[in-house]
């Protein structure tokens, strides 16, 4: 998940690729990590969502499907929802 951020992860491939059932995979993974593996990879995305926006000046439009993203829209909720403020309120604290 941290090499391919814009694949289409589930828990299922997660868990394949570990060699665990779905349901061994998931508990493992927040045993481990302390949060439920598809919200790490949310959260994961969004830290290489600001990463390319603040640090390589990448269009918002060009990050979301980097990131996982089919539309602009359903990218910027989730970075709200994440990071605490849009993408375009991002960019401009990081412009500053």
């Amino acid at each position: 998940m941290h090499a391919q951020p814009e694949r289409k992860w589930t828990l299922e491939a997660l868990a394949r690729i570990a060699g665990m059932s779905r349901s061994s995979f998931a508990v493992r993974f927040k045993r481990t990590v302390g949060e439920p593996a598809m919200d790490y990879l949310t959260r994961w995305r969004m830290i290489v969502a600001s990463d390319r926006l603040a640090n390589r000046g990448m269009p918002i439009a060009v990050v979301a499907p980097l990131v996982g993203y089919e539309s602009e829209g359903a990218f910027g909720a989730a970075f709200k929802r994440v990071m605490g403020y849009s993408p375009k309120q991002f960019e401009r604290a990081a412009a500053g």
